[in-house]
């Protein structure tokens, strides 16, 4: 008897674990889809236009130099597209977790720059929309003064 509450036991842990690592669920799958047609639109074809349909109704921004608002958004990717009209971003990874998406990606300002590691977290509402903006951006050092040869990506 132990053997096969033993068995079942084992059965149902694998069966959680297998569900657990299957993938997101349909919201999140539609959130990462959001976010990296929102952020190509935005960031990489610096088309505010374009990206607009992908933002909330409010649109929080946790970068400094970045104003709250659609207008502080809308305003930051003109100052972007006059300033720096060569930046891109190529994304790396995509993460999900419920109404957060998580882009890492490689940020270069020029083609020849070496660029900077960068974690774009978004939060989503419930209809998919952008509504919230954080980053944290890492310059990506020269090879001699690098501790490992890991890379950043």
């Amino acid at each position: 008897m132990k053997s096969v509450i033993y068995s079942l036991l084992a059965l149902a842990l694998v069966s959680s674990a297998t569900q657990a690592s299957a993938g997101n669920s349909a919201e999140e799958e539609r959130n990462k889809r959001n976010v990296v047609e929102f952020y190509n639109l935005a960031i990489n074809e610096q088309n505010y236009e374009a990206a607009e349909k992908y933002i909330g109704d409010t649109y929080i921004q946790h970068n400094p130099i970045a104003a709250d608002g659609r207008e502080g958004l809308k305003n930051f990717l003109a100052f972007a597209k006059e300033n720096l009209p060569e930046y891109h971003s190529d994304i790396k990874r995509v993460f999900a977790d419920g109404d957060y998406v998580i882009l890492h990606v490689h940020a270069k300002r020029t083609p020849d720059d070496r660029g900077s590691a960068v974690m774009d977290i978004f939060r989503l509402d419930e209809n998919g929309k952008v509504v919230e903006h954080w980053d944290v951006i890492q310059e990506i050092p020269p090879p001699e003064e690098r501790m490992n040869d890991n890379g950043m990506f």
